[in-house]
């Protein structure tokens, strides 16, 4: 018997650690584009799943962005069934029109479309094909937004998308591997050449950044970035856990907070408190920023009468008679400066 080839093992392996504690007789969809990452992903999943009791099954997505992309998913699709992955989807989604930049919409459009085969199919998890590349490529667009430590904890190994258990397994394996363990599989993966357009930013930080980084600092760079995405990760879910305790410790009759239960918090509780609760009011997560977080924190730390802030989803809070609550008609704060 031939040896099983290391990039096939190490994938696998991930893999198994990743669905192990799912409910049997469960199934788990692999979100397959065709590239290296989840080709490699799928193959180990189909040979992983029923050992663990599990029904695997494949989604590919047609974002129709690009010639040819109907025929590519249905090859995916082909390639999945036979390869024993049922059910098998190949899924055509409209990325033009919706908000934000080419690959925002279509990253929407994507996930939507995952969520709803997910659904379908009443899966136990959704896999995607993420490695340990595409979590330094995160942590670098992070530190270039600006992020605080959420950003910069990257993508989680496990998180709910839409009431979706979402994992990726392969958050430690690197892209090369998972090339690697294609090739010893036999099986050719797509490049998406919008993977190396230089319009994209994404594509800069891995075709030009990454590899500068690892001239300078050396090759170990890539991992050492995702190792400090695990490492804030722990921190962030730690600090996550206090500020829950002390949101309810802090809550005050009308639905407002405290300003005083506020103040005593460490100020990297208190903000997290203030980001949770503004979530709770109704501000959209996407469109609320550490500018509205820091406004909401200035009615604790730094007041001197100033007025109510205005929040994401035309919310305003105001401070009076010692909490923050939602400001109603022309109130705008009443406490004395």
């Amino acid at each position: 018997m031939a040896a099983l080839a290391p990039p096939v093992a190490a994938v696998r392996v991930a893999v198994r650690r990743s669905l192990a504690g799912l409910p049997a007789g469960g199934t788990v969809l692999v979100a397959c584009s065709g590239g290296a990452d989840s080709l490699a992903l799928a193959a180990a999943t189909v040979f992983v799943a029923p050992r663990l009791g599990l029904r695997p099954g494949l989604v590919t997505v047609d974002h129709g962005l690009q010639p040819g992309s109907a025929e590519r998913a249905a090859e995916v699709a082909k390639w999945a069934t036979g390869a024993g992955l049922d059910p098998v989807e190949a899924v055509p989604v409209t990325v033009a029109g919706r908000p934000g930049g080419p690959e925002a919409a279509a990253r929407e459009a994507r996930y939507q479309a995952l969520v709803a085969a997910a659904r379908e199919h009443r899966a136990v998890a959704l896999l995607t094909g993420h490695t340990r590349d595409d979590q330094a490529e995160t942590v670098l667009l992070a530190l270039a937004r600006g992020a605080g430590p959420r950003g910069l904890a990257g993508m989680p190994e496990r998180r709910e998308l839409s009431g979706v258990p979402l994992l990726r397994p392969l958050l430690d394996v690197g892209r090369e591997q998972t090339r690697a363990a294609c090739a010893a599989l036999g099986l050719v993966p797509w490049d998406d050449p919008h993977n190396a357009d230089p319009a994209y930013t994404r594509s800069r930080v891995r075709h030009d950044l990454l590899p500068q980084l690892a001239r300078v600092l050396g090759p170990g760079v890539v991992a050492n970035l995702a190792r400090t995405a695990r490492l804030v990760a722990a921190d962030t879910a730690a600090l996550d856990e206090l500020a829950a305790t002390a949101l309810a410790t802090a809550r005050a009759d009308g639905g407002g907070l405290s300003v005083v239960a506020l103040a005593e918090l460490p100020p990297a509780v208190r903000t997290r408190v203030l980001h949770a609760w503004a979530r709770e009011l109704g501000a959209p997560p996407a469109a609320l920023s550490h500018r509205h977080v820091g406004a909401l924190d200035a009615l604790v730390t730094d007041w001197h009468g100033q007025g109510a802030v205005h929040l994401p989803g035309g919310l305003r809070v105001a401070r009076r008679t010692g909490c923050l609550s939602v400001a109603r008609g022309a109130d705008a704060g009443a406490d004395p400066a």
